[in-house]
């Protein structure tokens, strides 16, 4: 019986995360062995330093595509907003899960349990790693002083709860609800007032391109909405050329045949930003068109089992919204994100 080895990251979440894909896949593939492998990466090792400083825009995937390419493990599960939109050559995303829950969610010091970001008080510390929060939310809220927090959800959590320094931190839904600490949402931000990272909520399944067995074994995980439109957003995000060195967000929405995608770009301070909204038309037939399968992949995502044509259509949706930001000044907002936070 073949051993199908996984690479994850070692933190709690990841490993749950990564927990959730491989039964899932044992559902799918009964007679099936898996073996999970844990490792370190960049992003795990470097705490000292906001995310945006680090100037490596695969912190936490480099060590597991290591892997993947040395054959020393067979796929990787990721959280999809830490898949950069361009992959190293050789490898794809073989499947994107259903997403969970995309938005941001404010979790408060226990002295402030039942408040809101909006009835804090004045100069109330709110701890986020994510410059897309702190440029949207400070905008909304200039009564609160946003900070940098670093760690995985666990250490996170201890900082807000055992010191004083926060008064609430913001993660994401879907991270929480993982780890089964949804009793811990004080307040859910809708995309109107924090709209969510890039993937955010989906988990991605990372694969050797050329290896057709494990793409075959992984595909049956895709879920065709997720798919499309994290593919909208990913090709936004990578028209705009944008990481996490700059405020990017997105809010997608899939409603009878109609695909719709909200993405802004903001300066550092949220002082200056724009966002637009555009629609396409993107039917999921059952059939599969016919044709030659030259399988291309779409920021990434190789999805046989989804249309062609859909996929098209979600990807120049989101290179159409980016153009449309960039037209109107979108580009010189990101410059000046990017030259200011590699000052600061």
């Amino acid at each position: 019986m073949r051993v199908i080895r996984v690479g994850t990251r070692k933190s709690q979440l990841a490993r749950i995360q990564t927990d959730t894909v491989v039964a899932m896949l044992k559902t799918w593939h009964p007679g099936m062995q898996f073996e999970i492998i844990a490792m370190s990466t960049t992003g795990d090792k470097i705490l000292d330093t906001a995310l945006s400083k680090i100037g490596e825009k695969s912190l936490f995937t480099k060590e597991l595509e290591y892997a993947l390419e040395k054959n020393e493990v067979d796929l990787v599960v990721h959280s999809l907003k830490d898949v950069p939109t361009i992959l190293p050559p050789g490898f794809t995303i073989g499947a994107i899960c259903k997403r969970e829950n995309p938005c941001d969610a404010v979790v408060f010091h226990p002295k402030f349990i039942g408040k809101t970001l909006e009835t804090l008080p004045e100069k109330s510390a709110v701890g986020t790693s994510s410059l897309r929060r702190v440029a949207q939310l400070q905008r909304k809220f200039p009564h609160l002083e946003f900070r940098s927090i670093r760690g995985n959800l666990n250490t996170r959590l201890r900082k807000l709860d055992e010191q004083q320094e926060f008064s609430a931190i913001i993660l994401a839904v879907a991270g929480l609800q993982r780890m089964g600490w949804q009793n811990r949402v004080g307040q859910i931000l809708h995309p109107e007032e924090c709209m969510y990272a890039v993937g955010q909520g989906a988990l991605a399944v990372e694969v050797r391109a050329k290896d057709q067995d494990i793409l075959d074994l992984v595909s049956v995980l895709h879920d065709p909405e997720t798919v499309l439109r994290c593919i909208a957003e990913r090709a936004f995000l990578r028209h705009l050329e944008g990481g996490c060195s700059v405020p990017v967000a997105v809010h997608t929405v899939m409603s009878d045949g109609q695909l719709y995608l909200t993405g802004g770009v903001w300066s550092l301070d949220g002082s200056d930003g724009m966002q637009e909204t555009m629609q396409a038309t993107i039917q999921i037939p059952v059939q599969h068109e016919d044709g030659p399968e030259d399988d291309p992949q779409r920021v990434g995502i190789t999805a046989r089992n989804i249309p062609r044509g859909a996929q098209l259509a979600a990807e120049n949706l989101g290179i159409s919204l980016a153009s449309l930001l960039l037209n109107k000044g979108a580009k010189n907002i990101l410059d000046v994100a990017r030259q200011l936070n590699d000052v600061h």
